[in-house]
């Protein structure tokens, strides 16, 4: 399927844009009355504390066991026999994968807008389709339905290798989960990005290092520096007062320790970069740590 075609398709199915609007509405919505308990749960699910998005690993899970169960159901061509309960095992095993892949990929979709949101919304109900369709596959092979039980699992993982596309294409066509911080490493050397007399307490100056938009302050007298971006999407980290030392994002609400661009609250997973700071003749020089 090319770009192209795929954009065609999804932009004709014109239920994409409302239902994703009100589902997000309701996550919103959920979130905010829910109070600490429910941002640990979604920072749980984010992958915040594994430094790494949490719903990718997971997706593996269903797709692995219902594709394994394909194949032993053609190695046990209906018999019932030692591979074709097998092949039920790897069906429930699926099942269960795709309730936690969901409960992840919800959690991260709520966080996109406009493109991203609306094929984000088309992923979704492709796979929750494909749920839908194995779990009737389980439910009738413990019936001892087996023929049809197969079909409704084949059609289940056609619809989760579709879904599976869509999501490839959310992430290396329109970015979403990459860390926007990938390519900017800072400079190797001591660069100089600022008077010494521009960095204050209480405020930021942004400042462009090579390829990377800096953010510079003091806290507590010491010159600290810091990516201006958000590694989740990008959003700009010196637009809100630093709070108990983190840097907050405006947009999904990410935070990060300025003095070790540790992620202390998702959605964001990925640290952002920290420079070391000097000053000389004046001038404030920073260069990527460890050299």
């Amino acid at each position: 399927m090319t770009v192209d075609a795929l954009d065609r398709i999804t932009g004709r199915l014109g239920f994409l844009g409302p239902l994703g609007q009100l589902v997000h509405e309701w996550l919103a919505r959920l979130v905010a009355d829910g109070g600490q308990p429910v941002e640990r749960a979604k920072d749980l699910l984010n992958g915040t504390w594994l430094g790494h998005p949490l719903h990718p690993p997971l997706t593996d899970v269903p797709i692995g066991a219902w594709m394994g169960a394909s194949l032993l159901d053609l190695a046990d061509a209906g018999s019932g026999g030692q591979f074709g309960r097998a092949a039920d095992v790897l069906i429930a095993v699926g099942c269960a994968g795709g309730v936690a892949a969901a409960a992840t990929g919800l959690a991260d979709w709520q966080d996109q807008v406009g493109k991203e949101r609306d094929l984000g919304t088309a992923h979704a109900l492709l796979n929750t389709t494909a749920l839908g369709l194995c779990s009737t596959s389980l439910a009738l092979r413990l019936r001892g339905a087996r023929g049809p039980a197969i079909g409704f699992s084949l059609l289940g993982l056609g619809a989760a290798m579709t879904g599976a596309y869509l999501g490839g294409d959310l992430v290396f066509r329109l970015g979403v989960q990459v860390n926007r911080n990938a390519f900017s490493e800072g400079p190797s050397k001591w660069r100089e990005v600022a008077e010494e007399s521009e960095v204050v307490e209480g405020s930021f100056i942004r400042k462009q290092a090579g390829s990377n938009r800096v953010l510079l302050t003091r806290m507590e007298g010491e010159i600290c520096a810091a990516s201006a971006i958000c590694s989740h999407s990008g959003g700009p980290l010196d637009e809100l007062p630093l709070e108990d030392g983190q840097l907050h994002c405006p947009w999904h609400g990410s935070r990060f320790e300025l003095g070790s661009g540790k992620v202390t609250h998702g959605p964001a997973t990925v640290a952002i970069p920290v420079f070391e700071t000097r000053v000389r003749a004046g001038k404030v020089e920073i260069r990527r740590p460890g050299r």
